[in-house]
């Protein structure tokens, strides 16, 4: 598969939607501050949360559909992931709609996996601590969680997505867990040849 250009990389239209994922923080954050009526406040970031929350799957399509793929975007992809969902739990927190410890939890692990990735793939090691289905589990179960925080009402007057929210968000604290500890076990062998 081709590789873009380097100078080309951070303007390709899948890496553009990658990039719309990192304007979105400051839109998300910002709609509870434009709009002080609650029930408005909350569709909106609930609305946007989605369709940028989308463009993760759009761009990596577009990348392989386009022939677009780039070590810039691979790097840029799960970032902007990482900063949409740590944001919105930031906020949610703040609303009082998360427990701050599922917030430490999910933000930690993030910053601690990938501390453990950039190490492993600095000895060659990238392979051991590769995304696992466990992973993706994981971010399936908080990418549903979240904007149903973020809505806090009945949705099609039938789901409370309060309650709903809170029992996933939990879930995907405890999957969050479960996922460091598989990729640290597996780059455990690692670890230990050079520690000695």
């Amino acid at each position: 598969m081709r590789l873009v250009t380097e100078s080309g990389m951070f303007f390709t239209i899948p890496t553009l939607f990658t990039w719309t994922r990192i304007v979105a923080i400051p839109l998300i954050v910002g709609v509870f501050y434009i709009w002080p009526e609650r029930s408005i406040s909350n569709l909106a970031a609930t609305v946007m949360f989605v369709v940028f929350a989308l463009t993760d799957w759009l761009d990596g399509y577009l990348a392989r559909k386009l022939n677009q793929t780039s070590s810039f975007g691979a790097f840029l992809d799960p970032v902007a992931d990482k900063f949409l969902v740590c944001a919105s739990l930031l906020v949610l927190v703040h609303l009082q709609r998360a427990d701050v410890f599922v917030a430490l939890i999910i933000i930690g692990r993030e910053i601690a996996i990938s501390a453990l990735r950039e190490w492993m793939a600095q000895i060659g090691a990238s392979k051991s601590v590769a995304v696992h289905m466990l992973g993706k589990v994981k971010t399936t179960v908080q990418m549903v969680a979240i904007p149903f925080l973020l809505y806090d009402g009945r949705l099609l007057g039938v789901i409370d997505t309060g309650v709903w929210g809170t029992w996933l968000i939990w879930l995907a604290a405890v999957l969050t867990v479960w996922s460091m500890v598989y990729y640290l076990q597996k780059a455990l062998p690692e670890i230990r040849a050079r520690a000695k």
